[in-house]
């Protein structure tokens, strides 16, 4: 089997991600080179997932115990409820420490599928195949589970890291354009963070990229993401210091999600990417960023098409709902909402080193409103 495979090296476990084309055949094969002692497997699928993806994991998955779980890959599955009804299955067919998870699907049920797999007797073994451009440069690297509160996104869930990551680019082929703009979010958020080369790379190879579909050009733009983001993760496996810079854009979206009650209406992708500009904008009206590269991060929105317009996702009704949920993000500190931002393209602010009252935050928003960003 021809591969490219990265290594992502953490203090609890280091693990491989393996990239390429119509690998999702070869799981069988890598369970039994990386996890030899499994003989059960719960495989969490989303419903809508074309059948061949399934079909062809599953034939590979042959020689196990198969259970199968499929739920619709919306954020309000990411329960209590939901969490408790899988686990209650495992315990019931007797999973043990020495058997699997494996998400199969995009981030929501690979955020749950990992939550499951951490608490389930203290630790299943888990494996995660993404299927969407999004899960497959963030959610499936660096070990965050998460369940959803009615308080907000992502306030239950543990650090647990998968044992291995296929990503298999095939398996992109069937999203549609919008699905792709939500992955290209996480993609440009790490080149703006930590790497002005890629963004200038991007921002020539972006289009032929997302509308073309140039698997070559998105493999290269998936390892070189995933490499940004597992080297982040290695230095900061707990999100006590430097990872907390992968924040970027997330608390805006954060809030943004959450005001539209995780809704078909605003994805999590285009959330980030809104989140992204908005934060972009504060950083040079607080005069650390400065406006020639604001100028160049909005070149790259027009060019894309990408969300930039706050006004035409939310009525000036909603704002205090945003303010609500953003105040309860975890990485608040002494009352005040804590922001990564941008110093120039490649390089974030250090964490924790900005913060802005709740009252200055909503005043910007509402300017943002009253005006077009771009």
């Amino acid at each position: 089997m021809k591969e490219n495979k990265i290594f992502v090296k953490t203090k609890s476990k280091s693990y491989p991600i393996y990239f390429g084309s119509k690998i999702l055949a070869s799981t069988g094969m890598l369970i039994k080179k990386n996890l030899p002692g499994i003989k059960k497997i719960c495989v969490i699928t989303d419903i809508n997932l074309p059948p061949l993806i399934l079909k062809s994991l599953k034939k590979s998955l042959e020689n196990y115990n198969l259970t199968i779980c499929k739920f619709k890959s919306i954020e309000k599955t990411k329960s209590f409820h939901v969490a408790n009804k899988i686990i209650e299955e495992l315990l019931k067919k007797n999973f043990n420490r020495s058997d699997c998870v494996i998400a199969l699907g995009g981030g929501i049920l690979g955020d749950l599928s990992a939550f499951v797999a951490s608490i389930t007797k203290r630790g299943l073994k888990f494996i995660n195949i993404p299927t969407t451009l999004l899960a497959q440069v963030d959610s499936a690297i660096g070990g965050k589970t998460a369940i959803n509160s009615k308080h907000g996104k992502n306030l239950v869930g543990t650090f647990y890291q998968p044992d291995f990551v296929i990503s298999d680019i095939t398996t992109l082929n069937s999203l549609p354009k919008k699905e792709m703009i939500c992955g290209y979010g996480e993609i440009l958020k790490h080149s703006l963070i930590a790497d002005k080369k890629f963004f200038l790379w991007l921002s020539n190879n972006a289009k032929k990229m997302l509308i073309g579909r140039d698997l070559n050009l998105l493999k290269f733009a998936i390892i070189k993401s995933c490499k940004i983001k597992s080297k982040i993760v290695s230095l900061d496996e707990r999100e006590k210091n430097l990872r907390m810079i992968l924040n970027f854009g997330h608390t805006f979206a954060h809030g943004f999600e959450a005001a539209k009650e995780f809704s078909k209406k605003l994805s999590h992708g285009e959330a980030v990417l809104l989140g992204m500009i908005l934060a972009s904008q504060l950083a040079c009206q607080k005069k650390i960023l400065s406006i020639k590269d604001l100028l160049l991060i909005k070149r790259h929105y027009i060019l894309l098409g990408l969300p930039n317009n706050i006004k035409k996702i939310f009525n000036k009704n909603e704002i205090n709902k945003i303010i609500y949920f953003v105040k309860k993000d975890k990485k608040n500190l002494n009352n005040k909402i804590n922001l990564i931002l941008i110093k120039k393209i490649g390089k974030a602010t250090r964490p924790n080193s900005f913060n802005i009252s709740v009252k200055e935050f909503k005043k910007f928003l509402i300017e943002s409103w009253n005006k077009k960003v771009i």
